[in-house]
């Protein structure tokens, strides 16, 4: 086939560097006249090229070569490292060239926008495709409650500041939580009353007590796959939560932004419970895409739309609208839809291998927590092994943790809690990995003093 002719003769001239990135590539007539062949053959062939992520097209210019990541840039740079810190998406699964495209077609379809002010809240066709979008999330909403954030941690930060609507002044949060969140509030020096989440999830006595006696004005979570213990509230827990809130009239900060990932269609967000605003839901596009996308949304309660979009304003006028622009293109384009797809199956099996290893491998009286899909886990050292210490021997194994220590409030603080991400390891150092780390710990209390007590035996998280 002379299609395939072509396509070949593309790649050669590629492969060869004479056809260089971001180069654009002979005209589809003058192809279509070298090869003595029909226009509709060159088309036919530059869209083969297309798909295969070797080429791109601009409308009106013509199409191009892709820049090509290079070799050795995916994982680790030090290949004997078993990386269990890092917590951003699998860098082998990042749509690169895929997300090219649409920042392609953003530049021709927002090329007047692009360099003038924007609208504070979002683009509001951004903001209709995001309300398609979240539908499918079991978050039914429009877009005039939808405003795009540089990622869910701004919405957060602004939060902690912006008076409520039940003139309450207190906030409550999880302890742990994840580092951004605790950095927040200390900087704004609020108020904050801690609640620990275990590995049968939360107390729901102690937090009706907070609701009921600490004047809060939010309750933050992050209901699903919890950073960093990686924990997933079931639908009975997340509806408990919101009749307590609203009983104490309490809002809730839902955090969803590792929703995407759960294949379970029968599990809810909080916000279903009550859509009327005592929920405020808050996603992120940087954990499940890309890092630096930073683009978030929240939906926001009516009474607080302009109370928040004014505290925006200050905070940075409006996000980027390139950036708007192609994750408007990426989410119609259905290149989201099977993005998530690739994740969630490739989650769901590194989560299995890490909770696998961790049965298998840890001493029997150590306490871990985690699911079977999502970024996140932790592990509570024996006594007296302290966190600091440990990690500093396990990188003499090239195995790196997190020292879940800033992840809780300054009165809380915990000193024998590591956390692990799976997301930057490859699925076979897994459990290598794991045995590293029980490896160390039992050399460390091999030569310790003789621990007193124990724990109960280790429960993963469901």
């Amino acid at each position: 086939m002379i299609y395939a002719e072509v396509m070949k003769h593309i790649e050669r001239q590629i492969n060869s560097g004479e056809l260089k990135p971001g180069k654009r590539l002979p005209s589809i007539r003058s192809l279509a006249k070298r090869f003595e062949c029909s226009v509709n053959t060159i088309i036919k062939a530059y869209s083969e090229l297309e798909k295969k992520h070797i080429i791109y097209s601009v409308s009106k210019s013509g199409y191009y070569v892709v820049e090509r990541v290079p070799s050795g840039y995916l994982g680790s740079t030090d290949a004997g490292i078993i990386d269990f810190l890092s917590a951003g998406p699998d860098k082998k699964a990042m749509p690169y060239r895929d997300y090219q495209h649409c920042i392609n077609q953003a530049i021709e379809v927002y090329k007047e926008e692009m360099f003038t002010y924007s609208e504070i809240q979002g683009l509001y066709s951004l903001r209709e495709e995001l309300a398609r979008h979240l539908r499918e999330l079991q978050v039914f909403t429009v877009p005039d409650r939808i405003c795009v954030v540089s990622g869910s941690q701004q919405a957060l930060h602004l939060f902690i500041a912006l008076p409520f609507p039940n003139g309450k002044r207190n906030i409550c949060v999880e302890q742990p939580t994840h580092m951004s969140m605790v950095e927040s509030i200390k900087f704004q020096q609020a108020t904050a009353y801690g609640i620990e989440i275990t590995s049968n999830g939360l107390d729901m006595e102690r937090l009706e007590h907070l609701f009921k006696c600490n004047d809060i004005k939010f309750f933050y979570t992050v209901s699903r796959f919890h950073n960093p213990t990686g924990y997933s509230y079931s639908n009975m827990e997340k509806r408990k939560m919101v009749e307590l809130a609203q009983k104490y009239d309490v809002y809730i900060i839902e955090d969803d932004y590792l929703g995407d990932l759960d294949s379970d269609t029968r599990q809810d967000p909080m916000f279903a419970y009550d859509p009327s605003g005592r929920v405020i839901y808050t996603k992120s596009f940087s954990k499940v895409m890309l890092p630096g996308l930073r683009l978030g949304l929240a939906v926001i309660p009516e009474p607080m739309r302009n109370s928040f979009l004014n505290a925006k304003f200050a905070s940075d006028l409006h996000s980027p609208v390139l950036t708007q622009g192609a994750l408007e293109i990426y989410l119609k384009s259905g290149m989201f839809k099977a993005h998530i797809e690739r994740m969630r199956s490739i989650y769901r099996r590194k989560a299995a291998l890490l909770q696998k290893a961790y049965l298998e491998t840890l001493p029997r009286d150590v306490v871990y927590s985690g699911s079977l899909s999502g970024f996140y886990s932790t592990i509570r050292l024996p006594s007296p092994l302290k966190a600091k210490t440990f990690i500093e021997h396990l990188k003499k194994e090239n195995v790196h943790v997190a020292d879940a220590k800033s992840m809780y409030l300054p009165e809380l603080e915990q000193d024998s809690v590591i956390r692990l991400s799976v997301s930057q390891v490859e699925e076979e150092r897994i459990g290598i990995g794991v045995q590293k780390i029980a490896h160390v710990m039992k050399e460390l209390l091999n030569t310790a003093p003789q621990r007193s007590g124990r724990f109960r035996p280790a429960q993963p998280d469901k």
